[in-house]
């Protein structure tokens, strides 16, 4: 009988633990796009500069990077593409596997994922020892909201940057898919883009930038709450976040992935 009491109990606890959590990162979420839609209003506007300042960090310092993982991924597309498809006698549509995966599912993945691990846990790590070295309590102090002065312009900075990685991500992908096909099939690398604009719909890419966004959101949210949230000391600002950065990163992409996947399917199989 005690051991079913205990087993209640944890549950109850652990539910009400992520009832809370949910409701801080939509509180987050909420006052963050106030503050960026209404901050001109209320005479506290999101600085520009510190938009692009962090513009820069998150998203043109991660250009190489996510560069060289979308070329690395469409090379190794059209690898098993062309390796799955020959069984068939099929390898010519290699081209619309590569141009669907690519555009829907991986250049958002690969994006979100690298930023993800280069700049959310700078985000969180940035914010925690803010919060330890208690100057997010002389923000407060001298009346700047924490909110609008760190998470706003972060939230601003993601929401241009990652799309536009997402958008190059679908052309380097492309292009080291293209490579591959011109290399293995003897397909030229105009002729590849040709078959691929005639597949692909404004629509395709219109899912992936889409799914760009909310990652962005997911990322500034998960670094910045896990930020405002540490209390350990200098140990709980590496530590805290690890579990909560893959629970939400695989909930996230899984669940927008399942929304999105099905029209794909179908065009697959026509």
């Amino acid at each position: 009988m005690n051991a079913v009491l205990s087993f209640v109990s944890q549950v109850g606890q652990r539910s009400l633990q992520v009832v809370r959590e949910v409701g801080y990162h939509a509180a987050l979420m909420v006052e963050a796009f106030y503050w960026l839609l209404l901050g001109h209003w209320r005479r506290q506007p999101v600085r520009l500069g510190a938009v692009f300042k962090e513009a820069i960090g998150v998203g043109v310092n991660a250009i190489p990077i996510v560069a060289l993982a979308s070329f690395a991924t469409g090379m190794m597309l059209a690898i098993q593409g062309i390796y799955t498809l020959r069984t068939f006698g099929a390898e010519g549509q290699v081209v619309l596997g590569i141009s669907l995966s690519v555009t829907r599912e991986f250049a958002p993945l690969i994006t979100g994922i690298f930023v993800a691990g280069r700049s959310g846990s700078a985000i969180a790590a940035r914010i925690g020892t803010m919060q330890i070295s208690q100057e997010i309590d002389a923000l407060r102090v001298i009346g700047i909201n924490p909110v609008r002065y760190l998470v706003a312009p972060l939230l601003a900075a993601m929401l241009l940057t990652l799309p536009a990685l997402t958008i190059l991500s679908d052309l380097v992908a492309l292009f080291g898919g293209a490579l591959y096909c011109a290399g293995e099939l003897s397909l030229p690398i105009g002729i590849f883009f040709d078959r691929v604009f005639e597949v692909l719909v404004v629509d395709d890419v219109i899912h992936g930038v889409l799914k760009s966004f909310i990652f962005a959101v997911i990322i500034v949210l998960i670094g910045a709450a896990n930020g405002f949230n540490v209390n350990a000391g200098a140990e709980g600002v590496g530590g805290r976040q690890r579990a909560r950065w893959c629970l939400g990163a695989s909930a996230s992409s899984s669940r927008i992935w399942y929304l999105h996947s099905l029209p794909a399917a179908k065009r697959l199989q026509h």
